[in-house]
C-alpha cells in the first residue's frame, strides 16, 4: 500500500490534507504552502493505464487489395444510405431511427437480392458504421458538431475492425483476411490489442492503426518549469532560452506543389495520366504533413521529458487564421495540434499544463519591471523598457508567460490526478479534482515571489 510520511508531527487540516494526508500517493520533493510553510513529502510512482495507438503500413497483395476496397466501399454505401433514411424520416416527421432499428434494417437489407454483395465483407465493420453515424448524430443535436456529412470515394476511405484483429510474424490477420496481410511493424506493441482502422490514403497507400491498452511507467520527476511563447519566427521559445525551429514545411515544398498542380490542372479528368499526377500531388502533401507531425511530436516529447510544469497562452487559432496576411503560415504552423499533443503527453506522465488568458500582455511586459509598452508591434523583435532593460521579444513573452503561469496555479486552479492502477494490485487510487490553495509543482519545489 502507498503511503506517505508527513515531516511535520501535526497534520494539517482542510483541504490540503485531502492531497498530502498519510495514504496519499505522491512523490519526493518540497512544496511549499501559500503561508510559507515548507512540508516534505514522498511519492512512490505508479503504473498507470493508457490507450495508444499504433499505425503500420499494410502491403496487400492484388486480391487483398480488392477485398480492401470492397470493405472500403460497403462502409460507405452503408454509411450513406441510412444518413439518407435518417434525413428523410427526419423531414417527414422530426423523428428518425437509432442505432438499434437501423442494425435491424441493416440485416434485412443484406437479404435482399440487389444488396447481397453486403455479405462479402464483415459485418461488425458494418455494424461500426452506424454505430459512427449514431454517435455523429447525437453530437450534433447536443451542438458538439456539425451535421454529418455523406461519405466520399475520392476522400480518405477507412473502415473499423472492432474484435478478432491480430498481429502476428509480420502479418495482420481480420475477420475476411485469414491469410493475413503483410505489414511492416517498425515497433512492438504493447498491451491488449482492440479495435483496428484500415484506411487507404489519397496517395494509394494501405495502413492499419491499432489501438492497444497498456500498463505505462510515467517519466520521473524533474522539478523544473517552463513558460512557453508560441510564434511564427521561431516556433516555440522557452522561458530558458531554448528555441524551437520553426521548419515552415508548406513554404519549403510550395514550388514543387506548384508545379505539380499546375501539371495536374492540365490532365483530363477520369484519365490514366490524371490519376498518376493526382498520386504525386498527393505524395507532396503527404511529404509535408509527416514532416510536420514529426517535428511536432519531437518537441512536444522532448517539453514533456524536460519540464514538470509547462505555462503557455490560451490561442485563439480559429480567430488567427482570419488575418489573409498570416493565414497559410499560422496554418502550417499547427499550434492546436502542438497543444493537443502536449495535453495528453502530459497527461500520461502526471504533468501540468497551465494556459494562461490569451489577452495577457506577455510581450509587451517587461519580465524585470512590470512595465507595459503599449506601442509595441510585431515587427519590434527586440526593446527597452523605460528603466533600460534590453528585452528580446519571445524570451520576454516566454518568461511572463511562466511567472502568471504559476501564479494561476498557485491560486490552486490545477490538482488533478486520473484514477490508475497499482503495481500493487487492482485497486485504483484518485484524487479529488477540487481546487486546493498551495503554491506546488509536480515532483519538485515551486514558489511564488
Amino acid at each position: 500500500m502507498f503511503r506517505t510520511v508527513c515531516t511535520d508531527a501535526v497534520c494539517f487540516g482542510g483541504p490540503i490534507s485531502e492531497v498530502f494526508c498519510e495514504c496519499s500517493p505522491i512523490s519526493m520533493g518540497t512544496f511549499t504552502k501559500s503561508a510559507g510553510v515548507s512540508i516534505n513529502y514522498t511519492i512512490l510512482a505508479q503504473v498507470k493505464t493508457i490507450y495508444r495507438t499504433f499505425q503500420f503500413e499494410l502491403q496487400p497483395t492484388q486480391e487483398q487489395k480488392v477485398l480492401l476496397d470492397k470493405h472500403f466501399g460497403c462502409i460507405r454505401y452503408v454509411f450513406n444510405h441510412f444518413l439518407n433514411e435518417r434525413k428523410e424520416q427526419y423531414q417527414a416527421g422530426n423523428k428518425s431511427d437509432n442505432y438499434y432499428a437501423q442494425a435491424a434494417a441493416l440485416t434485412e437489407l443484406k437479404k435482399q437480392e440487389e444488396t447481397s454483395w453486403l455479405k462479402e465483407v464483415n459485418s461488425q465493420s458494418l455494424q461500426f458504421a452506424l454505430r459512427c453515424l449514431d454517435t455523429a448524430y447525437v453530437n450534433f443535436f447536443r451542438g458538439n458538431a456539425k451535421f454529418p456529412r455523406f461519405k466520399s470515394r475520392k476522400k480518405k476511405n477507412t473502415f473499423t475492425v472492432p474484435q478478432f484483429a491480430k498481429l502476428r510474424d509480420g502479418r495482420f490477420y481480420a475477420p475476411k483476411f485469414k491469410e493475413g496481410i503483410k505489414v511492416t511493424v517498425h515497433r512492438e506493441v504493447k498491451g491488449e490489442i482492440g479495435k483496428c482502422i484500415l484506411s487507404k490514403t489519397p496517395t494509394g497507400k494501405y495502413f492499419v492503426s491499432i489501438l492497444s491498452e497498456e500498463q505505462y511507467q510515467p517519466k520521473e520527476k524533474t522539478g523544473a518549469v517552463c513558460g512557453i511563447d508560441l510564434g511564427l519566427k521561431d516556433f516555440a521559445v522557452t522561458s530558458d532560452g531554448i528555441r524551437f525551429k520553426n521548419n515552415k514545411y508548406t513554404k519549403h515544398y510550395e514550388r514543387k506543389l506548384a508545379k505539380a498542380q499546375e501539371h495536374l490542372s492540365r490532365k483530363t479528368k477520369g484519365s490514366n495520366s490524371f490519376e498518376k499526377q493526382r498520386r504525386k500531388t498527393a505524395l507532396i502533401h503527404g511529404k509535408i504533413t509527416n514532416s510536420r507531425m514529426d517535428n511536432l511530436h519531437q518537441v512536444s516529447h522532448k517539453l514533456v521529458s524536460d519540464f514538470d510544469l509547462i505555462a503557455l497562452e490560451d490561442l485563439d487559432v480559429k480567430g488567427m487564421v482570419k488575418n489573409p496576411k498570416l493565414a497559410k503560415h499560422i496554418s502550417d504552423a499547427s499550434w492546436g495540434t502542438f497543444v493537443r499533443f502536449l495535453e495528453y503527453k502530459a497527461d500520461w506522465n502526471d504533468r501540468q499544463i497551465v494556459k494562461i488568458n490569451r489577452w495577457y500582455p506577455s510581450s509587451k511586459t517587461c519580465c524585470e519591471c512590470g512595465w507595459i509598452n503599449q506601442d509595441l508591434n510585431l515587427s519590434i523583435r527586440e526593446w527597452t523598457c523605460k528603466n533600460g532593460h534590453v528585452l528580446d521579444r519571445d524570451l520576454n513573452a516566454a518568461k511572463n508567460i511562466l511567472k502568471e503561469g504559476l501564479k494561476i496555479y498557485g491560486q490552486g486552479l490545477s490538482i488533478t490526478r486520473v484514477e490508475r492502477k497499482s503495481d500493487f494490485g487492482n485497486k485504483a487510487h484518485a484524487m479529488k479534482p477540487e481546487a486546493h490553495p498551495i503554491a506546488f509543482g509536480v515532483g519538485g519545489q515551486f514558489t511564488i515571489a
